[in-house]
């Protein structure tokens, strides 16, 4: 399958700064990757380049097999930024209107968009009345006109409620089943934990990790955090059989490397009824998150 986006090797230098180093990636259609990284380290640079509003120093980038900036890869990208800005004076569906003129689209189509991101019944009230999450939406809206290719977008859920977040998503799955790249840069790792097919970490202008979330947890090797759970008066009879394990509010908190979950798992389930639940919480992606990027600082 020939990939939406590729990046080959890019660098980009600002003097003597090297703000991306080597950094290698690609983006298949319908595949949600998760851009994650500090501040500074390199992510919008990454976006503009793809872009095409800033040259790389060396290095190759395609956009459907096209550079950056040229015609057919401005038709194939949208971009939906942190801070979307939009007249204050116009409602939202003359907004969508100008910018489906822009792209050579039916404005008719525009209360469609307004629809699909969740705000008809506010299509004709000025954009200056909406919150934030509202202008979010309209950026949505203009970001999907012409049925985009590759989807860049800049923590796209700043200023959203939970339900809005959630709607969010599923807009994104829907794109994505329809063959849509989507490369999102967020803070929210709880977010796009469970809504992204492949996380990429940057760290000083470094790619210092890649893959799905079980591929991460794998190579990152981080302990395993288990909830022990005992049944009344079995407590302590529990906690003697289980070194290690630290008592706290009735419940027995303990971990063990991944290599020996099972193994220990099966310690538990052998105390039978002595047991009355166990969690079983794998390292989260922001542990991942803070262990990549750390090994990757200078």
């Amino acid at each position: 399958m020939t990939s939406t986006l590729t990046i080959s090797d890019l660098t980009k230098r600002f003097g003597d700064v090297a703000a991306l180093a080597g950094v290698s990636l690609s983006v298949a259609p319908g595949e949600r990757v998760a851009l994650l990284g500090h501040n500074g380290a390199g992510k919008s640079t990454l976006m503009k380049i793809i872009l095409g509003l800033i040259p790389m120093s060396s290095g190759k980038v395609t956009i459907c097999d096209a550079a950056p900036g040229s015609a057919a890869a401005r038709a194939a990208v949208a971009y939906l930024p942190e801070n979307a800005a939009f007249h204050p004076a116009l409602t939202g569906l003359e907004q969508t209107r100008h910018y489906l003129r822009l792209r050579g689209e039916d404005p008719g189509l525009a209360m469609g968009l307004m629809e699909k991101v969740g705000l008809g019944p506010a299509a004709r009230r000025r954009i200056g009345t909406y919150s934030k999450g509202m202008r979010q939406r309209v950026g949505l809206a203009q970001a999907l006109i012409g049925h985009p290719r590759l989807l860049v977008l800049d923590e796209p859920t700043s200023g959203l409620d939970p339900v809005s977040r959630r709607e969010f998503y599923a807009l994104l799955d829907e794109l994505a089943a329809q063959g849509s790249s989507i490369l999102l840069s967020s803070h929210a790792l709880t977010e796009v934990e469970a809504r992204t097919d492949r996380i990429v970490i940057l760290s000083k202008g470094r790619l210092v990790a890649e893959g799905t979330l079980a591929d991460l947890r794998r190579r990152a090797d981080l302990p395993v955090t288990l909830h022990v759970t005992a049944r009344n008066g079995c407590a302590s009879d529990v906690a003697a059989q289980l070194p290690g394990a630290i008592l706290v509010d009735g419940a027995l908190h303990m971990t063990c490397p991944q290599s020996a979950k099972l193994e220990t798992m099966g310690r538990i389930a052998a105390l039978g009824p002595k047991v009355a639940d166990l969690d079983v919480l794998p390292p989260s992606l922001e542990d991942l998150y803070a262990h990549f990027s750390q090994r990757g600082a200078p």
